[in-house]
């Protein structure tokens, strides 16, 4: 044989076998997502989770302040749904796509099969954990940006609800129609993550939608395992993710570290969807039993610091197979049956008010009320004869002439001129 032949032959046997070795490693290698993995993925045990689920056939609806769809890590898994907030902005401005395309990239670090549903119901204001304070007004016009989208996500396919978005005030901040929103979604098998709030390195407030009953709140760690400094402290959390120097992306087409209850949420999201993917039967319930049972509990168990732990991922993938039975499913009431209050009474009437107790209320209240005028008389006397305060002058208090008299002395302690 030619020796150039020769050599042609071999070297496209060797190509050959090159390629079948490539398709080989990427048949049996779990795809990534595009947006780098730092320790989250050992801490969450993103590995062994993704070798069981990579979140097939699922839709996290991501309520944010919108996801550039056209980012490398994005590109052909984001569906842009409507603009519930309404402020005229638009893709390209600071204020849109900021958290929101941060947060899609977090789902999907987690679950890279999984599809975004992207609703808008909030700005950039804050880049942290946005907050809800400042729709305040829409909702004072009977709109609540967060409660349609949370429908909306319900009523088009979603599959998850993640939102990485929070009140950080004590009033005002409460919504009945969100919370009606929650049990849509809950009702209709959609489990709702939030995240816990960043106040917990000052006010420490309660924070919606993650006080919510049915939403699985999510706090925060750190690379030690520990709380974030920020993350809120409330009884309402339920488990914990990473949220400190998170690998995110952003609406200019790159990367970079963001901290938060935010990623968080996006990031417990993406397990629920593996979760999901892996039993597309787990109810709302079941996910977040699961989500609990799972965690790497806390040496002192479960607080409100972190909840019931930190999340493990591989674990509750592997656990969602065989749930718990889902105990929340309303059932028939098989106690005694009354018919009418237990003294007879009759529904339709009250019996009468026992006179000595009324008598005896409103005479404790009558001396009470003489008591507090008296008290606030006695205060308002004392304060009209002490004396003034004044920088203190050459003369003394008040200068020359003051309350101390000719020289300025001041009167002992505790007297007052007469």
């Amino acid at each position: 044989m030619n020796t150039a032949v020769k050599f042609q032959t071999i070297r496209a046997t060797c190509t050959v076998v090159a390629l079948a070795g490539l398709l080989g490693t990427l048949a049996t290698t779990p795809a990534q997502a595009a947006t780098p993995v730092g320790w989250e993925g050992q801490a969450l045990g993103l590995s062994a989770a993704q070798q069981q689920s990579q979140g097939e056939g699922m839709t996290v609806a991501v309520l944010d302040s919108g996801v550039m769809e056209n980012h490398p890590a994005l590109k052909g898994k984001v569906t842009t749904g409507p603009d519930f907030l309404e402020d005229g902005l638009e893709p390209g401005d600071r204020k849109w796509g900021q958290h929101g395309t941060a947060m899609a990239s977090d789902v999907l670090k987690v679950a890279p099969k999984a599809k975004i549903l992207s609703v808008r119901v909030i700005d950039d204001e804050k880049n942290d954990t946005p907050d809800v304070k400042d729709l305040e007004d829409l909702r004072n016009q009977g709109k609540s940006p967060i409660e349609e989208g949370i429908r909306y996500a319900v009523d088009h396919g979603a599959d998850v609800i993640s939102m990485s978005l929070g009140s950080s005030d004590w009033f005002n901040t409460y919504s009945a129609e969100e919370s009606a929103a929650v049990d849509y979604a809950l009702v209709a098998g959609v489990p709702v993550l939030a995240s816990a709030g960043n106040s917990g390195d000052g006010l420490n407030s309660v924070s919606y939608p993650a006080g919510y009953a049915g939403v699985i709140a999510v706090a925060a760690i750190q690379q030690n395992g520990t709380r974030a400094d920020f993350s809120t402290v409330h009884t309402y959390n339920d488990v914990a993710a990473p949220g400190v120097a998170i690998t995110s992306a952003t609406n200019t087409g790159g990367y970079k570290p963001v901290n938060g209850t935010s990623p968080a949420c996006a990031l417990a999201a993406g397990v629920v969807a593996l979760m999901k993917a892996k039993n597309p039967k787990l109810t709302p319930a079941q996910v977040n039993d699961v989500l609990i049972a799972t965690t790497n509990r806390p040496a002192g168990g479960g607080s409100a610091l972190l909840g019931y732990g930190p999340i493990n991922a591989a674990a509750a993938v592997q656990a969602s197979s065989s749930p718990p039975e889902d105990e929340t499913a309303p059932v028939a009431y098989k106690g005694k049956e009354y018919l009418a209050t237990p003294d007879g009474t009759p529904k339709s009437t009250h019996p009468e008010l026992e006179q000595e107790l009324w008598m005896t209320g409103a005479v404790a209240g009558g001396v009470g009320l003489v008591m507090l005028i008296g008290g606030v008389l006695l205060i308002r006397s004392g304060r009209r004869r002490a004396p003034t305060s004044a920088p203190m002058g050459p003369g003394g208090a008040g200068g020359p002439g003051g309350p101390g008299g000719p020289g300025g002395m001041m009167p002992p302690q505790g007297a007052y001129p007469r």
